[in-house]
């Protein structure tokens, strides 16, 4: 066993400053959180009075008791919809995540339709196609609880029409690619939206509550002249006894779940899951993840102290330790489950960017998931390092991330600046997940590096004019450092679908169990693909 030591003192200042740094970030992060759970929970009156469940209550009935759920982008929309950090309500109108129904592993997406009436809110479009591209890259059924008026006309943008499209590919695809697709239709489903239920394989409607229709009564009356009610043009027992859109008729929500968890187990799919090894938890309390940190991303950390209380035992085989020391690389075990785990101690130098490329293909080669703990400020530069080779060494490095052929997962514990982002599977390339930190920071650059470049290439322009203005200088700095510092927190990547959520540090092992877990079941699964998705009569 390659056990690591811990050097972390629980007693000491920078510890416990990093500690109380990290918690308020986290409580910042719940209240949000919690603005959005209470802004549905607003309409439950209403909900009751028609013999309805929340969507969150419709989510707790439909998912395994007692079995892990993972909720995903939840700080989707932060400060989009109002500037107001006190007011902003995050998650994009919608609820998705992993969880297991009937035994199966799933992927849950819910309107929730205590907001708005279930429209997409700010960041909702792009978190909703980050779902459903998990969905079909992890092959994981996909069940949809469907209670949505449509698109708020009074903030619509052509280009969320446009985009909205993709949705609809997606559930197309999904049943394609032989992942079912159940949906309950709790509620409204209109105009584009009645495709969300239209290209589902499975669909369950409620009775008096269902309604799908190209163009509702208002619409209709003033393009055609034509009078009908709701229940006449789209409700549940229309849709189940004459157009055959519907498949189930449920007599309320309660029954419409039940339905729906049936359906799933009467589907002949592969959802036993693998076998678990047996495994020792870390040695290290993974509340001490809170103090590891610090609030100040220029301070060094090392990040084997991270690693240590995320891993089995603790036990890491670091690789080429004494090459390109900065850069850690090392194969251990999360939950039983074979890692390798790529980290910074500093900027990646050029051994570093060629010891991550060989440590890469190694993993290629055995089939080893990659996890990469984000925490660097970028690849070294300079005149040695340039007549190194750096950026040759670092271009071979982003090769393989973006080559790499076994799951890549990625947790932005700290900085994740410049060419860094890249070299550590950033989300432009593609990693299977991507999760944030509280305390992370992502940019091209630090705030005051970029100020003070741009100072420097101001100054030199004034003085070929003859005439060098120190207050206009200062004036830029101080404007570019605000509009880079502004940027790189979570609360604008997340906001932004720039990462899959923002988790507690203390939750990461397991985050990373379930989605390990994912990944694997994922390889090992042959849905029977089809030419077309699954079409109604």
């Amino acid at each position: 066993m390659a056990l690591i030591d811990s050097t972390i003192s629980p007693g000491n200042e920078s510890f416990a400053a990093n500690r109380d740094g990290m918690l308020a970030l986290i409580d910042k992060i719940r209240s949000a959180e919690g603005r959005a759970v209470a802004a549905s929970a607003a309409s439950r009156a209403r909900f009751e009075s028609r013999g309805q469940l929340l969507p969150r209550d419709r989510i707790a009935l439909l998912l395994d008791p007692g079995s892990p759920w993972l909720e995903l982008a939840t700080l989707a929309g932060y400060g989009l919809d109002t500037p107001d950090e006190a007011k902003t309500v995050p998650g994009g109108g919608m609820i998705g995540g992993i969880g297991f129904v009937s035994g199966i592993r799933c992927m849950v997406a819910a309107s929730d339709s205590g907001i708005d009436a279930g429209a997409l809110q700010a960041g909702g479009l792009e978190k909703s196609m980050r779902i459903q591209e998990l969905t079909l890259e992890n092959k994981l059924p996909y069940v949809q609880l469907v209670e949505s008026a449509g698109a708020n006309l009074l903030k619509y943008r052509v280009e969320g029409f446009v985009k909205g499209g993709g949705l609809f590919r997606n559930l197309a695809r999904m049943s394609a690619a032989g992942l079912p697709v159940v949906t309950v239709t709790h509620g409204s489903s209109t105009a584009g939206g009645a495709y969300q239920t239209g290209l589902s394989d499975y669909i369950i409607m409620v009775r008096g509550r269902s309604r799908a229709f190209l163009a509702g009564p208002p619409l209709l009356k003033a393009a055609t002249g034509e009078v009908a009610t709701e229940e006449e043009l789209g409700g549940a027992e229309m849709h189940t006894t004459i157009s055959g859109l519907g498949d189930y008729m449920a007599e309320d929500d309660r029954d419409a779940i039940r339905i729906a968890r049936s359906v799933m187990g009467q589907i002949d799919w592969p959802h036993e899951r693998a076998p678990q090894k047996p495994f020792e938890l870390p040695r290290y309390d993974a509340e001490e993840l809170l103090g590891i940190m610090p609030m100040d991303h220029k301070r060094p950390v090392d990040m084997k102290q991270v690693i240590a209380r995320i891993v089995d035992g603790s036990d890491f085989l670091e690789f080429s330790a004494d090459y390109g020391s900065a850069t850690v690389c090392g194969h251990a075990r999360i939950e039983g489950q074979a890692v390798g785990i790529i980290t910074n101690n500093g900027p990646i130098d050029n051994a570093g960017a060629a010891k991550a490329t060989h440590f890469i293909h190694a993993c290629c080669q055995s089939g080893t998931p990659i996890v990469y703990l984000q925490n660097t400020t970028g690849y070294m530069v300079g005149r040695q390092y340039e007549e190194r080779g750096m950026i040759k060494q670092g271009s071979s490095m982003i090769q393989a991330v973006a080559n790499a052929n076994v799951p890549q997962i990625t947790v932005q514990c700290g900085a994740s600046f410049g060419a860094g982002n890249y070299g550590m599977c950033g989300r432009g390339f593609a990693p299977r997940f991507c999760f944030s930190w509280p305390n992370a920071k992502t940019a091209v650059m630090g705030g005051e590096q970029a100020a003070g470049t741009m100072a420097i290439v101001t100054e030199a322009a004034m003085k070929r004019k003859g005439q060098v203005d120190h207050a206009k200088i200062e004036q830029l700095k101080a404007g570019i450092q605000e509009r880079f510092d502004s940027q790189m927190s979570v609360f604008t990547t997340s906001a932004l679908g720039l990462d899959d959520g923002v988790i507690d540090p203390r939750h990461t092992r397991a985050v990373l169990a379930l989605t390990l877990a994912t990944c694997r079941e994922a390889a090992a699964r042959a849905p029977r693909r089809m030419q077309f998705s699954v079409a109604r009569p």
